[in-house]
């Protein structure tokens, strides 16, 4: 869908700049394994360095000492080279694992061992809290959704077997104990069952489902025992797509992140390239030129360029923003939409099933006083009851039961208008007042006035009246406009309903902009009008029937995702649950890492500017360069870590 429009932010599949991610070492060891070479390493440079300066002694030196440092560098360094060497081998010469690699050799090759062994320790100790980090950020957004049980229980002639779920076939029954988690989408078989939807719309209030309503996986069962009948393969389930799309998010990355990958690959044999020239060009300016000291210099320079704090903390930043959202019900397709969101100034939303519940009821039954209300409405529920319509449910919950005593003869449909029969010998038209002109009945009312929805009702070829039936608006509806308004994000309401009908509701909610009567390619015009002034929208709507404008807006966002598959297939961001509040919370979480990636940004490019001027001049040894590099990598990373905690 986003080839629709060229302002839609494309995927990105790129793998450039450094691959930090080495959350797969991480996950089977255990928190000693990882940190076991960088013990050993710090061991054995602590007891060098203690002979070194604290004890006397004329046997620690020569080929003995720089044996004891090697044995202390190998635990630590010999992974970095060993990537290093990878690296080059795929073609990436200049990695960060390169710049370490012939920083700390270089420090052995002019006798600076104990330097050599604790920038590549403290480099190595700051790459395993980096991996720690990310896979945390990983585990946390899988762990969220991923609530499939391997194993289901299904009923074999009567009798409970347990079945891998992924073997069981569309039409089998689960039986569910109380407790039990869903494996797979299905139906209800039983009258009526809570459950627990909390894993997939961060919603933690029981969901009553009643026979024949769908029920999904990850759902818990939280009462009596339930049969649901299967609907969906195990692998074409919502849960497995909303964890397949969660899962590939990362890999549309925003433009911050894109930048800072090129940025590495350009600068990091730029780095290498000066190191080079401080190393030997003052041969030709100074005139007690040392090529020992220089060289030193040069090394320095390449550790505190490293650019490891940007090119891990970054992408992380952009995991927690992705994780923060799945905690709270929100999907973000990728960290573009993280970033557009950040920004965006206007919010066009539909009125129906986004900020209404898209739930009709009867407002009010206003029938002339000649006819029997009661005998009218029976044969309006009666008629009614051959159509799927939404309007047609609410006739139903309001008359109650159907008179099937009734004999409907030569029930019609009339598209755009309602229904025709005839009981009785007598002709009953319901549906718009459209209907009631089609057949030349005349009427005294001034439908314009009225702001709810109207059926029209006739029989015997008499206007009987009228019943209003309106949708009740999202109790917290109104939260979300005064939290867009405190965001300084403009709204807009667009609806094919009434006009009537739309400004009722955006004046109650109090949203600047709304317009009714409108068709898809209606909505579309609107939206270009305000992005020809320059300003960035996200739509907010049902994700399939207003495709056009998704496709328009610089960002989808798909209410109530959770039921429609097609919902998930085409919007840039879905809101598992209704609930509109969530709207103006995906926009504070964007804001939030945006801010997080950008102080990062900041903090990794001041102090390695600092610290470099430092270095070049002769004032930094490699201590502060250990810092500016790991130091300041760790901090970025503890920072990114942190929006994983926020309350949106």
């Amino acid at each position: 869908m986003e080839e629709c429009c060229s302002t839609k932010p494309k995927k990105e599949h790129n793998n450039e700049g450094h691959d930090h991610d080495h959350s797969h070492e991480v996950q089977d060891k255990s928190t000693l394994q990882l940190f076991l070479p960088a013990i050993v390493s710090f061991a054995l440079l602590l007891i060098g360095i203690t002979f070194d300066n604290f004890i006397e002694n004329n046997w620690f030196n020569g080929w003995l000492r720089l044996v004891w440092y090697l044995v202390a560098y190998i635990p630590v360094g010999l992974p970095v080279l060993k990537e290093a060497y990878e690296s080059i081998i795929k073609g990436d010469v200049f990695s960060e694992f390169f710049l370490m690699g012939i920083a700390t050799i270089g420090a052995f090759a002019i006798g600076e061992y104990p330097e050599g062994v604790a920038v590549m320790l403290f480099y190595s100790v700051g790459e395993v809290f980096q991996a720690m980090a990310v896979n945390r950020a990983k585990t946390n957004i899988k762990s969220l959704l991923d609530q499939r049980p391997d194993e289901v229980t299904i009923l074999k002639d009567g009798q409970p077997q347990t079945v891998k779920a992924e073997k069981v076939n569309i039409g089998e029954i689960i039986q569910l104990k109380s407790g039990e988690k869903l494996g797979l989408d299905g139906e209800l078989l039983s009258e009526k069952a809570s459950f627990n939807t909390a894993a997939l719309t961060g919603e933690s209030k029981p969901d009553t489902k009643i026979k024949g309503e769908t029920v999904l996986a990850g759902m818990i069962n939280l009462n009596t025992v339930s049969q649901v009948k299967v609907t969906t393969d195990y692998k074409d389930s919502k849960l497995s797509k909303i964890l397949e799309l969660v899962q590939n998010a990362t890999s549309q990355k925003a433009p911050t992140e894109l930048f800072i990958r090129k940025f590495a690959k350009i600068y990091t044999p730029i780095v290498v390239f000066l190191a080079i020239g401080i190393t030997f060009l003052p041969y030709f300016f100074v005139d007690d030129y040392q090529f020992k000291a220089w060289l030193y210099k040069a090394l320095v320079f390449l550790v505190i360029s490293c650019p490891c704090a940007l090119v891990i903390s970054i992408p992380l930043g952009y995991f927690g923003g992705i994780g923060a959202g799945s905690r709270n019900g929100i999907l973000f397709k990728g960290s573009n939409f993280l970033d557009v969101l950040a920004n965006v100034q206007n919010v066009v939303m539909d009125k129906t099933g986004t900020m209404t519940e898209g739930v009709f009821k009867v407002q009010e039954v206003n029938f002339g006083s000649e006819f029997n209300k009661e005998e009218i409405l029976k044969l309006v529920n009666a008629l009614e009851s051959q159509s799927t319509h939404p309007v047609a449910t609410a006739i139903h919950n309001y008359a109650g039961e159907i008179d099937h005593s009734i004999q409907l003869e030569n029930v019609e449909e009339i598209a755009g208008h309602g229904l025709k029969a005839t009981i009785n010998g007598k002709e009953l038209l319901v549906g718009n007042f459209k209907l009631i002109d089609k057949f030349n009945i005349s009427y005294d009312i001034k439908t314009e006035n009225i702001v709810y929805t109207l059926i029209a009702v006739a029989y015997d070829k008499k206007f009987v009246g009228y019943l209003t039936i309106a949708d009740s608006i999202k109790e917290d509806a109104q939260l979300t406009i005064n939290k867009l308004k405190a965001l300084n994000v403009k709204t807009t309401m667009l609806s094919g309903d009434k006009t009537s009908v739309v400004q009722f509701v955006a004046n109650e909610l109090g949203i600047e902009n709304a317009f009714g009567d409108l068709l898809p390619e209606d909505k579309v015009n609107k939206v270009k009008e305000l992005k020809a002034k320059n300003e960035t929208v996200a739509f907010v709507g049902d994700g399939v029937n207003d495709a056009p404008v998704v496709a328009l807006s610089d960002v989808g966002i798909a209410m109530g995702g959770l039921g429609s598959d097609a919902t998930i297939e085409t919007a840039d961001v879905v809101i598992q649950d209704d609930k509109p509040s969530k709207i103006p919370m995906a926009i504070n979480i964007g804001k939030q890492t945006k801010k997080i990636v950008w102080q990062n940004i900041i903090l990794a490019f001041t102090v390695k500017a600092i610290v470099l001027v430092l270095g070049a001049g002769g004032l930094a040894t490699m201590w502060e360069a250990v810092f500016a590099d790991v130091g300041v990598a760790l901090i970025a990373i503890l920072n990114a870590v942190r929006i994983q905690r926020m309350k949106f």
